[in-house]
Formats: structure tokens, C-alpha cells, sequence
């Protein structure tokens, strides 16, 4: 049987490292950086947000967990996320795959997810 995407990014666990690896190639990328600098002044705020991507992707990738956070719709309304915005938050998604050692179809999978995301995000 095959595995899901959620065991191929190493279960919780993994996706928590890709998660902060992710966070990491954020705050210094200088196209998205002012927009997540700022969450380290917050910290309490930014292990919610976490926490809550992690939850995300873990269900989303057909792990056994419940994400209980908002709708993307509503988590990203009132941002007005600029489309270079999101294809760079996506190339730093993908920095954090390689650099956790995933595998081509699992990224083809990640994008997939990211792609189905776009348009609720950008521009709300």
C-alpha cells in the first residue's frame, strides 16, 4: 500500500521541521520578510500560527489530526497578498522540502495542495 503524503514528509514531525524551516527561509526573504519579521516580537502569536500550519498540512496530507484554525479565506482576509508574494512564499516552502530531503512526487503533491490554496488567499 502506498503511503500517504502525510508519512512521505515524516509525519508531525516532519512537517514541524519543514514548517519552521519554512518560517525561516521567510524572514530572510526579502520579498516576504516585513510580513513575518514582525511575528518574531510575538512569540506566543507565532507558535499559534505554527501550530496551526502544522495542524493544517498535517490533515491536509492525510494525517489523523483535526485542524481546528480559520478557513484560508478568512485567515488571510484583509492581507491583500500580491501573487509575487505568494509564488515566493512557495519557492520557500520548497527550500524547506529540499532541505528536509523530499522526494520529487511528494513535492508534486505539496504544489498541488499550494496551488488549490491560491486562490484563497491572494488578494483577500
Amino acid at each position: 500500500m502506498a503511503k500517504s503524503l502525510f508519512e512521505r514528509l515524516g509525519n508531525r514531525n516532519g512537517i514541524s521541521k519543514i514548517v519552521e524551516d519554512t518560517l525561516e527561509a521567510h524572514f530572510n526573504n526579502p520579498s516576504v520578510s516585513a510580513r513575518f519579521l514582525p511575528l518574531k516580537e510575538k512569540p506566543e502569536y507565532l507558535e499559534t500560527i505554527k501550530q496551526h500550519t502544522i495542524d493544517f498540512f498535517s490533515a491536509g496530507s492525510g494525517g489523523q489530526v483535526t485542524y481546528n484554525g480559520r478557513d484560508m479565506v478568512t485567515a488571510h482576509k484583509g492581507m491583500n497578498i500580491s501573487p509575487a508574494e505568494y509564488m515566493n512564499v512557495v519557492d520557500d516552502i520548497f527550500i524547506a522540502l529540499d532541505k528536509n530531503g523530499i522526494d520529487e512526487t511528494s513535492k508534486k503533491d505539496v504544489l498541488a495542495i499550494l496551488w488549490s490554496l491560491k486562490g484563497m488567499i491572494i488578494s483577500k
